[in-house]
């Protein structure tokens, strides 16, 4: 009885031996070959990020900031696009070197590919839009966008999705397969449109002389020169309103700008009338009683505050 136990104890031992020396073997050899290919993974990870940062901040070097989002934009995809391809080599030399069969697995994976694109027709399709809104340079990371009712700067760009985020620090994700129509407001230059409304009695040429004076003096502020391109286009009286005419004017500025040359130019605006003494007017109601067939009104009854009694 006592042999028998010893004997199966040395079995057993003997069996933990085996397997100790396996994976010893294993660990030396596949093992650290494995370790070695992860090292290789990461070191190569941040030589090729490294070198796509260094390439494209050449490429655009001393350009224009319409040209440094697109590299931008370039850079963002081909890095993206090499450390996929780099973790997907790496993960099949990990498995080959683990003693799995890579050939069924590429089968298999050709196999699923075919039933995804058949039942993931949404993924291929943003990825279709995605690569002709790059080719065709539509968005840029840095741009100011709007589609499908939401608005914001680009903050980045996929194959797959465009990603914003707005002024109120809402991040939005649009799949690209999704857009129809993108505005892309900061692309070569923008345009600060205003509808300045003045008071009937103004004289309407008077009024476009204060306007291009503002316009001249922004234009010789250094604060603000660089962002204005061109002398302000008065479009003439665009309409009547219910309290003033309206005149509308444009402004063109460099991308993105649009909105602080506007806003600089209404505060600078408001004070010029106000010297000028030009009424701005606010919304008001004149009332007409008219009159019968002889020409005359009737009587306008009219309350006073705390009186109680008509006049």
């Amino acid at each position: 009885m006592n042999e028998d136990i010893q004997q199966q104890a040395q079995v057993a031992v003997d069996m933990l031996q085996k397997y100790w020396e396996q994976s010893m073997a294993w660990i030396v050899s596949g093992g650290l070959r494995i370790l070695v290919i992860i090292i290789l993974l990461i070191i190569t990870l941040k030589i090729v990020g490294m070198i796509t940062r260094r390439v494209f901040q050449r490429i655009g070097k001393g350009r224009d900031s319409e040209y440094l989002k697109r590299v931008e934009t370039t850079r963002g995809i081909i890095s993206f696009t090499l450390k996929v391809a780099l973790l997907v080599v790496a993960l099949l030399m990990i498995l080959g070197e683990m003693g799995i069969d890579l050939g069924p697995i590429l089968a298999a994976a050709g196999v699923i590919g075919l039933a995804v694109s058949f039942g993931a027709q949404n993924l291929v399709q943003d990825f279709i839009s995605g690569f002709f809104m790059l080719l065709e340079d539509q968005v840029r990371v840095g741009d100011v966008v709007q589609t499908l009712g939401k608005s914001g700067v680009v903050e980045r760009i996929t194959l797959r999705l465009i990603v914003l985020r707005d002024l109120s620090g809402n991040v939005h994700f649009i799949r690209n397969g999704q857009i129809d129509v993108v505005t892309n407001m900061t692309k070569g230059y923008s345009y600060y449109v205003f509808d300045l409304g003045v008071a009937y009695r103004e004289d309407v040429d008077d009024v476009v002389e204060v306007i291009k004076a503002v316009d001249e003096d922004m234009r010789g502020d250094d604060a603000y020169n660089r962002d204005i391109l061109a002398p302000i286009e008065i479009l003439g009286l665009d309409k009547f309103g219910d309290s003033a005419v309206i005149i509308r004017a444009r402004t063109r500025t460099r991308p993105g700008s649009q909105w602080i040359i506007g806003r600089e130019f209404n505060k600078r605006l408001k004070k010029a009338f106000d010297e000028h003494g030009i009424e701005i007017p606010f919304p008001h109601i004149t009332l007409y009683p008219g009159v019968d067939k002889e020409g005359k009104a009737p009587a306008l009854h009219v309350m006073e505050a705390g009186e109680g009694k008509a006049k």
